[in-house]
């Protein structure tokens, strides 16, 4: 069944915003049930509120594959490799 654009009512703001269809279906591939219920301005608001103001903490690494200096999102452990995001897109369409 082909997906069709929503639109949904925001819970915090109440502004109406467009669930698309490509994005019903990416919900649907992660296993999510349920439809957002925030805009995204106020998604945006509350993932930067959670941070602390700050944005996510990045942790500076080079990339085992190509060598490349990069930036991931979550501290290294030794002894596991870290990809950037290219090598890591190219091994994962395997």
């Amino acid at each position: 069944m082909p997906f069709q654009d929503k639109t949904i009512k925001c819970r915090d703001c109440g502004a109406d915003f467009v669930w698309s269809a490509s994005e019903q279906e990416f919900y649907q591939q992660k296993g999510f049930d349920n439809p957002p219920a925030r805009c995204p301005s106020c998604r945006a608001a509350r993932k930067q509120q959670r941070f602390g103001g700050q944005g996510r903490k990045m942790y500076d690494v080079v990339c085992a594959k190509c060598g490349k200096p990069t930036q991931v999102p979550f501290q290294p452990k030794d002894g596991r490799p870290v990809y950037c995001s290219d090598c890591f897109r190219q091994m994962k369409g395997r």
